[in-house]
């Protein structure tokens, strides 16, 4: 069995008619309960919600500061190549969009290396664009290698890979994988998947479960909110991290919250997701899984951030560049996947977390 045979158990929920008989009274007893279910869950991101916010929050807060006490953890992205086979209507990187394109040298990423751990970062996030020829699970197996001696924890954040593959990336250092199924309605997916082999609905799905099997450490999953309605890629997404967390208890399951942002080409099908859904989201999220870990990019304005901090956020990236090489002028490439909005350095991140009494980590993990 696998996430999308629990998946298809509920792609055809009727949402507006599962809404309409959401009452007050079901969301304030949500509330009391000290476990929640799926359709709690669902009753929580309903548009009746929207009235209990503050109690929402509340709860939500309570739940943060029982599992996770009043810390922040720190990281930044490193992208280290930006070729793409897909063409995918939202991205920048998309294969016929006319952008330059990069793949840093070995030498250039240990240039990046030293200028990122400068900051006082210990964990780090590698991207590329889906390209395995340009840049190869063996290009990604020596990037890491070459990480290693300047940082304690290394993500990636590359296409998908076989469990094989996951094993030998895993074996060369890498303990993370943040990997978005992008959305989870299989009829936008592969609208806004135009061709390349992530029009592959079911190897992208299962990618993070062939993560946990090859004992990487920590799962990050997550959907581009904005390409469908965001509830459903809310409920769907907290499904998927259930099922990650319960079938593999002893991985660190995390949930990524990212909305579209301006990025090259000209596709703008988009489903409108306000402050006031993503907070939804956020607070839902923590009350229904208190245990998974919740990450904020610099996609969201500084002041949104940091109003989030007490309200189940867990883990926020800081000193954000996604060109690649973006961390040295001298190898910078001038094409951003997005346009960022926090572009805040890692000091005054971290003053801002402190000025919440919170308290910033640059280090939570080492390997033995």
């Amino acid at each position: 069995m696998s996430f999308y045979d629990c998946y298809a158990k509920h792609k055809n929920i009727d949402f507006e008619d599962f809404f309409k008989q959401i009452t007050d009274e079901d969301i304030l007893n949500i509330l009391n309960k000290d476990k929640i279910s799926k359709q709690d869950f669902l009753a929580l991101i309903s548009p009746t919600a929207e009235k209990h916010m503050e109690k929402i929050a509340q709860k939500a807060h309570e739940l943060s500061l029982q599992h996770f006490g009043k810390t922040i953890l720190l990281f930044t992205p490193l992208y280290i190549s930006n070729y793409c086979v897909n063409k995918c209507a939202y991205c920048s990187y998309n294969v016929e969009n006319k952008i330059k394109r990069k793949t840093l040298t070995m030498k250039e990423i240990e240039e990046e290396a030293k200028a990122i751990a400068s900051s006082g970062l210990k964990h780090i996030l590698v991207l590329t664009g889906e390209s395995s020829t340009e840049a190869p699970v063996s290009y990604i197996v020596d990037a890491v290698k070459i990480l290693k001696k300047y940082f304690d924890s290394i993500s990636i954040e590359i296409y998908p890979l076989t469990t094989d593959e996951y094993i030998k990336v895993v074996e060369a250092g890498v303990d993370g994988l943040t990997l978005f199924q992008e959305t989870y309605d299989e009829c936008i997916y592969d609208k806004v998947h135009i061709k390349g082999p992530k029009k592959d609905y079911k190897f992208r799905l299962d990618a993070p479960e062939r993560g946990c099997i090859a004992k990487i450490r920590s799962i990050n999953i997550g959907a581009l909110l904005g390409l469908a309605d965001w509830r459903s890629d809310a409920f769907y997404t907290a499904l998927h991290a259930e099922y990650l967390q319960n079938k593999y208890a002893e991985m660190e399951v995390s949930i990524s919250t990212p909305r579209i942002r301006p990025h090259v080409g000209s596709f703008n099908d988009l489903c409108f997701v306000e402050d006031k859904n993503l907070l939804q989201t956020i607070l839902a999220l923590r009350i229904f899984l208190p245990r998974v870990g919740i990450t904020l990019s610099t996609r969201e304005t500084q002041s949104f951030r940091d109003n989030l901090i007490p309200l189940g956020i867990t883990k926020m990236s800081a000193g954000v560049s996604t060109e690649v090489g973006g961390h040295t002028s001298s190898s910078s490439s001038g094409e951003s996947q997005f346009e960022i909005s926090d572009d805040r350095t890692v000091d005054e991140v971290k003053k801002a977390i402190l000025a919440k009494n919170y308290q910033p980590i640059f280090k939570d993990w080492m390997a033995l």
